[in-house]
């Protein structure tokens, strides 16, 4: 498997469904990748990328501790441009929003909490749009 799905999240139990909820539906075809923070996120996706593992998509919070979402993929994107970005959220302002859109090329937004068939399809339409 030579590409990844990462999850973000400063919150175990988030992580455990987002990654199950994923993984139920695609099986085996991707790696699945969870972080805690962006500190081991960034570790991670560097790991992968030495690996020679193309990173498809980050799923990643908005609010947690240390580094928000937003900032942690406006990072990114300096140096992965490609990986499509999922931001989730309970509660966001439209002008956050818009902003990071611009600013990253963010991919779509999921409310929290999701439902499953609402998260499976903006995976699917990320990986579709991956040229």
């Amino acid at each position: 498997m030579n590409k990844a799905i990462l999850f973000v999240d400063d919150e175990q139990i988030i992580l455990m469904s987002l990654k199950s909820q994923i993984k139920k539906h695609f099986g085996n075809e991707y790696r699945y990748e969870t972080a805690q923070n962006t500190e081991e996120a960034w570790s991670i996706l560097e790991e992968l990328v030495e690996d020679g593992i193309e990173i498809l998509i980050i799923i990643s919070d908005w609010m947690m501790p240390n580094q928000r979402g937003d900032e942690f993929f406006r990072e990114v994107h300096k140096t992965h441009p490609q990986i499509k970005k999922i931001i989730i959220s309970g509660h966001i302002d439209e002008n956050s929003l818009n902003q990071l859109k611009a600013d990253v090329n963010l991919h779509s937004f999921l409310n929290k909490p999701w439902s499953e068939s609402d998260l499976i399809k903006k995976v699917e339409d990320a990986i579709a749009k991956i040229a």
